[in-house]
This record gives C-alpha cells, sequence and structure tokens, in this order.
C-alpha cells in the first residue's frame, strides 16, 4: 500500500501544482482572478482523480476485490496529504522566490475590482484594512504554509470521502 499511496500521492501533487507553477512562471498575473481560481481547482480535481484510480487499483489488485469504507478513505488521506505538502511546498518556492509580491499585488487588483464594481467606499477601505492584516500574516512562512494547506487540503478530503463511498465492497457472504 506504501508504493502505491506513494505513486499516486506524487502524482497528484505534481498535476495539482502544475497549473500553479506554469501560471506564475508564465507570468499571468494579468489573468481574471476568478478563471485562475477555477483553473487551479480544476488542476486540483484532475489530481485527485488518482485517489479515485488507486483506490480501486488496491481493492482489484492487493484486497480481492473488496475494501471497506475505512481503509478506502485512509488510502485517499494520505495520497491527499502527499499532494497537499507537494502543492504547499510549490507554493512557497513561487512564492519566496518568483513573486515575493503577490500579496500586494493581490490586494490592489481586488481594491480594483471593488471600485469597478461600484462597491461603497466604506466597504473598500474595511477590506482595503482586512487586506492589509493578512498581508502581514503573510510575512510568516508558517501563515503561508497553513492557509495553502487549508486551500488544497479540504478538496482531496472530499474526493477522498466520495470516492471511498463509491468503492467500498464488502465481501460476499459465504451461503
Amino acid at each position: 500500500m506504501k508504493k502505491l499511496v506513494l505513486t499516486y500521492g506524487l502524482i497528484a501533487g505534481l498535476l495539482s501544482s502544475a497549473w500553479m507553477t506554469i501560471s506564475v512562471m508564465a507570468g499571468f498575473d494579468h489573468m481574471d482572478t476568478s478563471m485562475g481560481m477555477l483553473l487551479g481547482f480544476a488542476s486540483m480535481i484532475l489530481g485527485f482523480s488518482f485517489i479515485f484510480v488507486a483506490v480501486r487499483k488496491y481493492r482489484d489488485d492487493h484486497s480481492g476485490g473488496t475494501i471497506t469504507f475505512g481503509k478506502a478513505f485512509k488510502i485517499g488521506l494520505y495520497i491527499s496529504l502527499i499532494a497537499a505538502t507537494i502543492y504547499v511546498i510549490s507554493w512557497l518556492i513561487d512564492y519566496y522566490f518568483f513573486i515575493p509580491d503577490f500579496m500586494e499585488q493581490y490586494a490592489a487588483k481586488t481594491i480594483e475590482q471593488m471600485r469597478t464594481d461600484g462597491v461603497p467606499a466604506a466597504t473598500i477601505e474595511a477590506e482595503a484594512a482586512d487586506m492589509a492584516k493578512f498581508r502581514e500574516m503573510y510575512k510568516n512562512p508558517l501563515f503561508v504554509a497553513a492557509i495553502t494547506y487549508t486551500e488544497i487540503l479540504p478538496v482531496g478530503l472530499i474526493i477522498s470521502l466520495i470516492c471511498a463511498l463509491i468503492l467500498k465492497r464488502s465481501p460476499k457472504p459465504a451461503y
């Protein structure tokens, strides 16, 4: 099981972080933020789709065609943790080496979009103050890592849960 989890965890991690790394390297900072987020989550879902492949492979090839919900979820959980860790490491490298001004760019783009959308000045000021606090917290690498884990790990856990529900199979009773 270790080799299976490690293999599919690495594949999921590389696929999940691919869009982020490609967009950073290509300089897609001009891209619409919502489109970037959509593509980012699509790459996460694509990467985590390998949880289904791994659980099914384990069930069919290593477990005699049966698997409990708990075992299936555990495989998905481990794959999610490996993939999320690769994603977090990729973001930390991208952020600290290639786009250290990301938070400033993001805050400016968000405030600009709020002005374009006609949001009241008081709301914009409150958002700007919140973003200033967040930018300050983002100077701590542990905070950056924790926030990044909260971005990807829930997606992996949901997909693990769905795969465990779909693929669980009890042994057939002997009559």
